[in-house]
């Protein structure tokens, strides 16, 4: 009895993970990757991009990224930064670089010092920023994502010639410490597992993206989906921003880019960990009995080959093995696009474990609060869920 479940658990695990590598092998290299040579070109009709800054608390990063941004090699954009409700020096940091000549123009600061009832800050500051924006396309995105010079002129080329309403561009991670690339490696395997970036172009799925980073959406398509304030209190602001363009029939893109953007996202394993409470129990739609199950699931089909490989005996092994072929396959792949090398495959129990543990520390936390509190601001979880999409 005991060997037929294990070729049982084996089989379904070797299946998944098998048919999930066959699926990103053939997919991902459909995925267009604007940094290539063919992509460094001026856009048709020169448009003009509004690129929208929210920031609170960023004193250590704003600066970096407006700099950065008022660098740009494209000729018809403005940025919008917006200082939500900051306690630290960041909205100083901001009117001190909007003094400097190449602001001239070019970058406009708006504070904000009290939040309506109602709204998430960060989606009432991109929606208050997008109010005071002039240009035919949106560029939503951090105050800690370092951007290349060419990076949106080379974004929106494609998105021109694509004839595309909604482009992301996938961030380089930059990652320094050990666990940072452990996480974000386990991160980015469940992210192959889950989600098939290679159909978000199709209009017959329902495959949908949104990066925080770059989320660059044409003026048209955003206020046809009814602006920020359809979203105004939702935790996963830019993917669900993603969902209702894919659902409204607009044509969405995401694209690779190199280095074209970047962002440090989290400071060691636990960084990440803290970075993702917020946002897990909302993934799950804030259900205590599906996030358990979520955690189960994880641990079955992550844990499940190593433990498989170490209780089984004989041939009974063969489908684990099969299982973890294929997941050491998913993190050779990766290495090509990211500095995390295949041989933190070794290091996805640990991780898979962490995970579990985050996907519980979310529920519990917001559970226990009654909502989120996140920057210094709480939000009621009966809120949470009324606005959700």
């Amino acid at each position: 009895m005991i060997t037929v479940l294990n070729w049982l658990a084996g089989t379904v695990l070797a299946l998944a993970w098998s048919s999930r590598i066959v699926d990103a092998a053939l997919g991902m290299p459909k995925i267009a990757d604007i940094a290539r040579p063919e992509w460094d070109r001026k856009p048709q009709n020169n448009p003009r991009v509004s690129i929208i800054l929210p920031a609170c608390n960023e004193e250590a990063d704003v600066v970096k990224t407006l700099t950065r941004l008022l660098a740009l090699d494209y000729d018809n954009y403005e940025i919008v930064a917006v200082n939500d409700r900051s306690t630290d020096r960041t909205g100083e940091l901001m009117e001190r670089v909007a003094m400097d000549d190449r602001a001239h123009g070019r970058l406009t600061v708006i504070h904000i010092d009290q939040l309506p009832s109602g709204w998430m800050g960060k989606t009432h500051a991109m929606w208050t920023a997008a109010q005071r924006a002039t240009g035919e396309w949106l560029l939503f995105t951090d105050a800690d994502v370092l951007f290349r010079p060419d990076s949106v002129r080379r974004a929106i080329a494609y998105a021109e010639a694509e004839k595309a309403d909604h482009v992301v561009v996938f961030p380089r991670m930059i990652m320094k410490r050990p666990g940072e690339k452990m996480m974000i490696a386990f991160f980015q395997t469940l992210f192959v597992f889950g989600h098939r970036p290679w159909k978000v172009a199709d209009p017959e799925t329902r495959d949908h993206m949104g990066v925080g980073a770059f989320n660059c959406v044409r003026r048209q398509a955003y206020e046809a989906v009814g602006t920020y304030r359809a979203l105004r209190m939702e935790v996963l602001d830019d993917m669900k921003l993603g969902k209702v363009l894919k659902n409204a029939g607009f044509a969405q893109r995401n694209v690779f880019g190199d280095d074209l953007i970047s962002i440090h996202w989290a400071k060691g394993a636990m960084g990440v960990v803290r970075n993702l409470t917020k946002n897990f129990f909302a993934i799950l739609s804030f259900q205590w009995p599906r996030t358990l199950a979520s955690a189960f699931m994880l641990g079955f089909l992550n844990l499940g080959p190593f433990l498989g490989m170490w209780l089984a005996h004989g041939g009974a092994r063969i489908p684990y093995a099969g299982a973890l072929l294929s997941m050491f396959a998913i993190y050779a792949g990766m290495s090509t696009r990211s500095a995390v090398e295949p041989y933190y495959f070794f290091l996805h129990p640990i991780s898979t474990v962490l995970f579990m543990y985050t996907l519980l520390r979310s529920m519990g936390h917001t559970l226990w609060n009654d909502g989120i509190v996140w920057r210094g601001t709480r939000y009621p979880l009966e809120e949470l869920r009324k606005g959700m999409v």
